[in-house]
Order: C-alpha cells, then structure tokens, then sequence
C-alpha cells in the first residue's frame, strides 16, 4: 500500500475556504489508476467528494460540483483538494484514498486511505 498522509483541515466560517493536502509515499501519477477524496461525517454513510484519474479526468460529487477543485503535483506526489464557499454540511473528516475510482468502484475496493483531516464548517 502507499502511504498517505493528509493535512490542511481545520475551522471555518460558512463561506470560507481550506485546502487539503494528500502525501503519498510513492509515484501517483503511474502507479496508481486514480486518487480520491471521500468525507464521512458522524452518523453519516461515506461520500466520495472529488476523484483524479491517472489520464486527468476529474469527478465531483454533485453536492461539490462548482465549489470544490481536486489537483495534483505528481513531481512531488501530492493531492490537493481545494473547497470553496464552505457550508455546515461539508463539516467531515475528509480522506484521501489510492486507488478507489469511485462512484464505480465498491465499497470493498477501499482499502489504501490515509488517517483523515477533520474540516468544520460553522
């Protein structure tokens, strides 16, 4: 598995905006078919938020679309993801995951994800 470590969450106001970051220990770009971001919040089912496919094709949750942008420096090997006009119900732990192309992929396929960044919105 490639390790993951994500960064950039924190508090804030309703209509602010945060960037998070993924570090993956290894290539991203081709070693991995695509890179996720997913949030889950408490009491709340998993949400894939934004996906980069290795060829750069990019998918939003349509709860997202507009707002939040998904990028990636594969010289460095770091996923961004950058939130815009936050609001309450983006408050999440928000991770990055390798490998999970969702909405096609299951459940089942999760299985390289980092350790979180909390993101509240109030």
């Amino acid at each position: 598995h490639v390790q993951l470590v994500e960064s950039g969450g924190g508090s804030v106001e309703v209509g602010g905006s945060l960037t998070l970051s993924c570090e993956a220990s290894e290539d991203i770009d081709n070693k991995r078919d695509c890179m996720a971001w997913f949030r889950q919040a408490p009491g709340k089912e998993r949400e894939g938020v934004a996906l980069i496919h290795n060829d750069g094709t990019l998918t939003y949750a349509d709860s997202v679309k507009g707002r939040f942008a998904i990028s990636r420096d594969t010289s460095n090997n770091i996923v961004y993801l950058q939130m815009d006009n936050l609001r309450p119900e983006d408050s999440a732990m928000y991770y990055c995951a390798a490998d999970w192309c969702w909405p096609d992929a299951s459940a089942a396929d999760l299985t390289n994800w980092g350790q979180g960044t909390q993101v509240t919105v109030s």
